[in-house]
């Protein structure tokens, strides 16, 4: 699995209380449920954020505040298996849910 340079400077310095791995299948498969039913368009490593989130959650006391930083966008990702799949095209719930925000939109080309 993939580490970024500053992740690996913090476990080299110990600026961290817990690690808590995320295999890549299941960082890709929150940052698709994360685009398919919350609109948040992340990529791999924002799915696998989600999912220590998650799991931090399950074990956190009732009343508990978690924030989950999302680190990356899907942009870059377009191309990749984390998109198989996916339809370019909206269908009527996706438009519908679009028309709800119209200050997001862009024009179509």
């Amino acid at each position: 699995d993939f580490i970024p340079n500053v992740l690996q400077e913090a476990i080299d310095t110990s600026l961290y209380d817990e690690v808590m791995p995320i295999a890549g299948p299941e960082g890709i498969k929150w940052a698709r449920e994360l685009a398919r039913k919350e609109g948040i368009f992340t990529g791999i490593s924002g799915g696998a954020t989600f999912a220590v989130a998650r799991q931090v959650a399950e074990k956190a006391p009732a009343g508990a505040v978690i924030l989950c930083m999302l680190p990356d966008t899907g942009e870059r990702y377009m191309s990749t298996p984390l998109f198989d799949g996916i339809e370019a095209e909206m269908d009527a719930d996706e438009t519908a849910l679009s028309r709800s925000t119209p200050g997001c939109q862009f024009p179509a080309a």
